[in-house]
């Protein structure tokens, strides 16, 4: 059998964005960066819906053409319960059921969470400015002094609490925050809009150096984002 090439760090930061650090079950929904572990590791399993070769779960659901098991269309993030089960009982769970759960994803978690549309641009301001204040609070509590601390001492101390509250905290807030305003867009102006997208690239950048391992492509968290929904 032919060794399997390791899955792009590209596409492991799509599966991590979309799943929101959650296991994308939908009656499961578990955090992927659980409590007890203290945030610094998660326990996310990259799932395959079709595998690779001619057996294995789901085998006889493999498109045809050419198809690649490693592409993002064919991964799913979940937790190791939820991994063993969907591949211990196939049958249960069909390809079109694990897509659909992907796809699926953010409106379950955002049910789970208590994530709707409001009527009002203030109700949309005080749900994110609360998530806000609270990475604000640990920033300053914890992030290095010079952005480039993190990058050349990984191993102190500072570094090392920096990276737990970003995995545990202050990314999981930063995905609650894109939920409800993702929910509530229809409220937005033009520019919130566009300082949305901003945020959003600046929460990928985070997710490639803390959950990937892939650093220098991060951009400035928008000041701009402050203001939403004023």
């Amino acid at each position: 059998m032919a060794e399997r090439k390791a899955i792009p760090a590209e596409t492991k930061l799509r599966l991590f964005s979309g799943a929101c650090g959650h296991c994308q079950k939908p009656d499961c929904l578990a955090p992927l960066f659980p409590v007890e572990l203290g945030g610094d590791k998660h326990i996310a399993e990259m799932a395959h819906v079709i595998p690779h070769g001619e057996a294995g779960p789901r085998h006889e659901d493999r498109p045809a053409g050419n198809f690649d098991p490693d592409a993002f269309e064919n991964l799913i993030l979940l937790c190791p319960t939820c991994h063993t089960k969907i591949d211990k009982e196939p049958a249960s769970f069909p390809r079109n059921t694990l897509l659909d759960w992907k796809e699926s994803h953010l409106a379950n978690l955002a049910a789970k969470q208590g994530i709707r549309a409001y009527d009002e641009r203030t109700e949309v301001r005080t749900a994110v400015a609360g998530i806000m204040a609270e990475n604000k609070a640990i920033w300053d509590k914890f992030a290095p002094e010079h952005g480039s601390d993190f990058e050349y001492n990984p191993e102190s101390g500072a570094a090392k609490a920096w990276s737990q509250r970003m995995r545990s905290v202050i990314l999981p807030n930063h995905y609650r925050a894109q939920a409800i305003i993702k929910a509530n867009l229809g409220l937005a102006t033009e520019g919130e809009r566009r300082t949305f997208a901003g945020y959003q690239e600046h929460v990928r950048g985070l997710s490639e150096r803390h959950v990937c391992g892939v650093s220098g492509r991060a951009i400035r968290f928008p000041e701009a984002i402050k203001g939403l929904f004023l």
